[in-house]
């Protein structure tokens, strides 16, 4: 056994097409990004029905006397939610009330989920401790975050909702082709909002060219994993809340929905870093390490040693 894990070992370090995934999967495990995606997910959880409540508020405001429109709008983005449904039937006419209360926690739980995301992006870039900002500057960085990407993700869920919403342009019938178009403009957005967020959830110096990789694959695996997942609910799920009741399965399902999202995210990150700082080919068996390996733990020593006294240089490439 031991013979044919080597073998299999010296195999991957020859050929970068595996050794490269093997060490983003290998990274991904040593800074257990599964635990952090978790916390991220438990946050996200909290954060998304204020939000809601706050949206409805607003689009009673802003639609008053369209409760038609309201309710399309509403749908839009919640197409991205599965099992989750929202009534506003009530928001006709707003609440100022509802939309300060709405916000106020939306904003409060996002920042947990920002400040998670960059614990997360600064555990994954290897940053030590001691060069993490500190409670205030976090905290100002966490709400720049929260607006940026939340504004980012309003526009770009609104805008790939629109053009994927018409069906018809002077009587032609276009629904098919609008909804790829939809989806094209959806991934190309959001792999912009993640380019631009990749580079500001961590301190580390992450150029644009070292972003986008896991931008692109960010963006488009989670388009696919959203078309996958309303496919999978809508033919396998749709007798959940019969069985569990409607808001344990929408509760259940948006909790694992939002893990999966954050997984795919942390793993972009990991090929990005993999990359940016040639940490492959890594060892299957120990020893013998690969000088990537050597690399990788010299930097997650330099990251959990505590050096008061020195600035401590945390580049490891």
């Amino acid at each position: 056994m031991g013979a044919l894990l080597r073998r299999v070992d010296m195999l991957q370090r020859r050929h970068q097409w595996l050794a490269f995934p093997f060490a983003v999967i290998k990274k991904f495990g040593e800074d257990q990004a599964g635990n952090l995606a978790a916390l991220i997910a438990y946050y996200a959880l909290f954060s998304v029905f204020p939000l809601l409540l706050a949206m409805s508020t607003v689009l009673g405001f802003l639609l008053h006397g369209n409760p038609h429109l309201q309710q399309e709008v509403t749908n839009s983005a919640l197409k991205n939610l599965p099992l989750v449904h929202l009534q506003t039937k009530h928001a006709q006419a707003g609440s100022i009330v509802a939309l300060v209360v709405g916000l106020a926690i939306s904003v409060w739980s996002g920042l947990g989920v920002a400040k998670t995301a960059q614990t997360a992006f600064n555990t994954v870039y290897l940053v030590a401790h001691t060069d993490r900002p500190n409670f205030l500057k976090s905290t100002l960085r966490a709400l720049g975050l929260v607006v940026v990407g939340g504004l980012g993700l309003i526009i770009t869920t609104a805008l790939s909702s629109a053009v994927a919403n018409v069906h018809s342009i002077g009587g032609l019938n276009v629904g098919i082709g609008l909804r790829i178009l939809g989806i094209a403009i959806a991934v190309a957005l959001n792999a912009g909002l993640f380019l631009l967020l990749f580079r500001w959830l961590t301190v580390r110096d992450v150029g644009w060219r070292d972003a986008l990789p896991g931008a692109v694959i960010a963006a488009i695996a989670l388009q696919a994993l959203q078309i996958a997942a309303t496919a999978f609910i809508n033919h396998k799920l749709s007798g959940a809340s019969k069985t569990y009741g409607k808001d344990v399965a929408g509760v259940v399902v948006l909790m694992s929905w939002f893990y999966l999202q954050a997984q795919v995210v942390l793993l972009a990150a990991e090929i990005n870093v993999v990359r940016q700082y040639r940490l492959w080919p890594r060892a299957l068996t120990d020893p013998p390490a690969t000088e990537a390996d050597f690399r990788a733990y010299e930097a997650y020593a330099e990251r959990e040693r505590y050096q008061p006294e020195e600035n401590v240089d945390t580049e490891f490439a």
